[in-house]
């Protein structure tokens, strides 16, 4: 094994403060090694990835260690000397385990998952491995949107929470005492949450899915589950560390899922209810969190959503802490929330109007009004907030020139009032445009919806380019098109992906792949779906699919009988 390779792992441990007690015991009856298919700094970001590994290390019997997706010149090395992917803990072989647990909420992660099995000397397609092999399982919100197109690389895939499926998974490997997987599997099967896609059996016409054959004595659906916030604490860092994006802060999640429910987000639909941590459980995870760190991030997809968001920021900085939080909602700033935020040193506060004239905030649901909009950047440039983020998408169905002629007009509104106040203050801040392309995402009501073409997006972001360059103190920022087009294709894909993914993860880029499998990639990522066809993600029960048609028609009044 290279001295170097271990040095590096034993470097990233040791940089490590681990406050789970029993993730710093070594022993158990079974090793399972939780997997974030992305580099260290992403996955130890991620409290979901946090929370998960807490909850596996705390379960009796089980050791469990953590492994990272490693820099490409390492794999590179690696697969030049056959020198397999080693743990992060022990600087074991991933092979050696009884279970390999994939955790990520990011589509495009999809394509390491065939790769770190591949170097980690595990047979990457899940009919190719047997009871010598780890059980490879997978979990995280990526996986209960749609997980498809890995499906025929995983043995058992998770629908649901965390705080719910973990102790009945491990429950259930521990009782594997014969060691018959076939078992496992078909117990694990009949249990809600749990995916066994082996069980499952896509049929297509043509280019088209039809529908699933399930076999016999298996749920023809696979329900997700969710956990309730009173019966579990709120989700924390666990492990602390400076080799991440948010190194300085203890991070709690406050609240899950979003009330809001806007068409094209899947945050208001897959999560199940908007729940809402009691404030005496934060309270007690922020004087916790205070003795470690000094900054606190607030984590949740409607973070100011919270009914005690306001009080629980006067509690941070009353005991001498600062805060931060992953979202605001721009008809919910708190004042209370933003003195905090004034207090903590916040320079920058990030809004997502996302839809740039009221007509695509209608459509997709966003409830503002250009008012609404304007009316917070005042409240904020008055507290001397003068750096504004905002977070805008493009190629939405149904946009226009005459649209995107709306954003630039109403980000010239806001940065007027930008100016104004530096005229008191002899400073003026800046506002940065974030710039997504609209990628239909499932159990959403514009999942029917298709990708606008890349060659049209293309052309609208040099149209915001040109009307917006030279305008002082404004930055356009816009996310790569090609990354969203595979996040879109991996969105909407089915189990025919798998090959594609494999040819990637082998260094073939998304076009050559392409090309060896024979799929058109194109007509996957931009048709329109008719609302009677089946979907791949049709056979997991993340929301109601009457409702999300219902939605559809709301929007799309003119054109949905016809569909």
């Amino acid at each position: 094994m290279s001295f170097d390779r271990k040095q590096k792992l034993k470097v990233l441990l040791a940089g490590e403060l681990n406050l789970c007690r029993h993730g710093r015991e070594r022993g158990g009856q079974l090793s399972v090694c939780l997997v974030s298919p992305g580099r260290y700094q992403t996955g130890m970001s991620s409290l979901g990835f946090q929370t998960v590994y807490s909850l596996l290390a705390s379960s009796p019997g089980i050791l469990c260690e953590r492994a990272f997706l490693p820099e490409r010149s390492e794999l590179e090395e690696n697969s030049r000397r056959g020198q397999p992917l080693l743990s992060l803990e022990t600087q074991r072989p991933l092979s050696d385990f009884d279970v390999i647990a994939f955790s990520t909420s990011f589509e495009p992660d999809y394509v390491n998952i065939p790769l770190m099995l591949s170097a980690a000397r595990i047979p990457i397609w899940s009919h190719e491995r047997s009871a010598s092999h780890p059980l490879v399982i997978a979990g995280g919100a990526a996986f209960f949107i749609n997980p498809e197109p890995v499906a025929d690389f995983l043995d058992v895939i998770c629908i649901g929470e965390g705080e719910v499926l973990v102790p009945e998974l491990t429950a259930e490997l521990m009782t594997r005492a014969s060691g018959d997987r076939q078992a496992l599997l078909e117990r694990l099967a009949l249990l809600p949450g749990f995916y066994v896609p082996r069980f499952h059996h896509p049929r297509y016409e043509a280019d088209r899915l039809t529908g699933y054959d399930t076999d016999a004595g298996i749920p023809a659906q696979v329900r997700r589950v969710c956990a309730v916030p009173e019966q579990h604490p709120p989700a924390r860092s666990v492990i602390l560390t400076d080799n991440t994006e948010f190194g300085g802060m203890f991070l709690i999640e406050v609240s899950r899922g979003c009330p809001r429910g806007c068409r094209f987000c899947t945050s208001g639909f897959v999560y199940g209810p908007f729940r809402q941590q009691p404030f005496d459980h934060l309270a007690a995870a922020v004087e916790d969190g205070l003795t470690y760190r000094g900054k606190i991030g607030l984590v949740g997809a409607a973070v100011s959503d919270h009914r005690d968001i306001g009080k629980l920021c006067r509690l941070i900085v009353d005991r001498g802490g600062k805060v931060s939080v992953s979202s605001l909602r721009i008809d919910r700033l708190d004042p209370d929330m933003i003195d905090a935020l004034t207090a903590s040193g916040h320079k920058t506060i990030s809004l997502a109007p996302e839809g740039g004239s009221q007509r695509l905030r209608d459509l997709i649901r966003k409830n503002l009004t250009e008012q609404q909009i304007l009316d917070a950047c005042e409240m904020l440039i008055s507290r001397d907030i003068l750096n504004l983020k905002l977070y805008f998408i493009i190629g939405l169905p149904t946009e226009t020139e005459q649209d995107l002629e709306e954003l630039i007009r109403l980000t010239l509104a806001i940065r007027e009032r930008v100016v104004e106040r530096a005229r008191i203050n002899r400073r003026l801040g800046d506002i940065t445009l974030s710039v997504n392309p609209f990628i239909p995402k499932p159990f959403t009501p514009l999942q029917w919806c298709g990708m606008e073409p890349l060659p049209s997006l293309d052309r609208k972001v040099k149209l915001l380019e040109s009307r917006l360059r030279g305008v002082a103190n404004v930055h356009l920022k816009v996310e790569s098109l090609k990354g969203c087009y595979l996040q879109a294709l991996l969105s909407r894909g089915d189990r025919r992906c798998a090959p594609l993914l494999a040819e990637m993860a082998a260094g073939a880029n998304l076009k050559k792949a392409a090309r060896s499998c024979g799929m058109d990639t194109d007509t996957r990522v931009y048709r329109t779906i008719p609302l009677d066809e089946a979907l791949p993600w049709g056979l997991l029960g993340s929301a109601d699919p009457d409702h999300l048609k219902d939605e559809y028609r709301r929007a799309f009044p003119s054109n949905s009988e016809d569909r």
